[in-house]
């Protein structure tokens, strides 16, 4: 992480659902502004934040008060993914919903919450992260190659091409 940055992590509660919210729609207005409509562009609310902490583990990091990047740990498997494509481990879990503010990314803080997610899955107790990343510019699955995930397909789910990457643990 670039000196001067001082983050912590935390799990989310209700209290920080607006926050979420906000960061997750200015990142996804973002990656529209640089690419396009995509199924990256949804405007997130906080009711759906809500049902996120209550469905996963919602992690934080955070600059002070301020939230600056967020990512969603759940058991339950998000549709768009395809079981057959991964090892088979006794307990996964699924890394969904990552969003780093769009001013402070390439600093770390992506990275920072990719290893508090590992080590939260080590305690959970599970066996590997599951993923899909998009398969287009807006796409994260080089980010996550150098986090350490492994490719282990390539689909498309209703029209959008995916890339499915692991991390045993």
């Amino acid at each position: 992480m670039k000196t001067g940055v001082k983050l912590h992590f935390s799990i989310a509660t209700d209290a920080d659902a607006e926050s979420i919210a906000s960061l997750r729609t200015a990142v996804a207005e973002r990656l529209t502004q640089i690419h396009g409509p995509g199924p990256w562009s949804w405007k997130v609310t906080a009711k759906g934040v809500r049902y996120s902490l209550r469905a996963s583990r919602v992690l934080v990091a955070r600059d002070g008060d301020d939230i600056v990047g967020t990512l969603n740990l759940a058991t339950k498997k998000p549709w768009a993914i395809d079981v057959a494509y991964f090892t088979a481990v006794p307990k996964s879990l699924y890394l969904t919903a990552m969003a780093v503010a769009a001013d402070r990314q390439r600093t770390g803080i992506g990275r920072s919450l990719i290893e508090q997610a590992q080590a939260m899955a080590r305690t959970w107790p599970a066996d590997a992260i599951r993923l899909d990343a998009y398969d287009a510019n807006a796409g994260a699955g080089e980010f996550y190659a150098k986090c350490g995930f492994r490719k282990v397909g390539r689909v498309t789910y209703r029209g959008t091409p995916l890339i499915y990457f692991e991390a045993l643990l």
